[in-house]
């Protein structure tokens, strides 16, 4: 998505013409978080506006790469939310959240961090987001040939229960 010269996924969104809203959706862990939807050749990403801002912008990337990766498969759906219709086995999960840790941490930022002696959750903090994103980021510094390992193991669906960042 470099492509684009974005790096903050508000930016992208505009850029790929992806209408983006702000609806309050609740800020209690079950809460819905974001969703795509795409309908009459329009995409649209909805963000709860309930959550921390710094979730909201993960949120968004995640949605983001629904909108990326699966939208001919989404098709018939009509929508995709992350909350209800897919499980932690899931695929598009999966790779969405990948996609949101590959933009949203720059490879290069991930190991300067840990070659300051930095631990893997302190690095997570620094750089404002989940340690569930971080890990995900490690799986694809480790495709790339670093010799990292993760002392957690995210689920697909770890955003369905996450409300804000552990420090908040």
């Amino acid at each position: 998505m470099r492509k684009y010269g974005e790096t903050d996924p508000a930016a992208l969104a505009r850029a790929m013409g992806v209408i983006v809203a702000y609806e309050p959706m609740g800020s209690y862990p079950e809460a819905c978080k974001g969703f795509f939807m795409y309908q009459s050749r329009k995409k649209l990403i909805t963000v709860n506006s309930d959550l921390p801002e710094t979730l909201q912008r993960i949120i968004l990337a995640h949605e983001i790469g629904h909108a990326v990766l699966h939208r001919k498969a989404l098709v018939s759906l009509k929508a995709f939310h992350d909350f209800s219709l897919y499980d932690t086995t899931s695929q598009f999960e999966y790779e969405a959240n990948l996609f949101a840790a590959e933009y949203l941490l720059e490879d290069q930022q991930v190991i300067e961090k840990l070659n300051d002696d930095a631990f893997f959750f302190g690095v997570a903090k620094e750089l404002y987001v989940p340690p569930e994103l971080l890990d995900f980021k490690f799986r694809i510094l480790k495709n790339k040939g670093w010799a990292l390992d993760s002392p957690i193991t995210a689920s697909g669906d770890f955003l369905k229960t996450i409300t804000r960042r552990r420090d908040d």
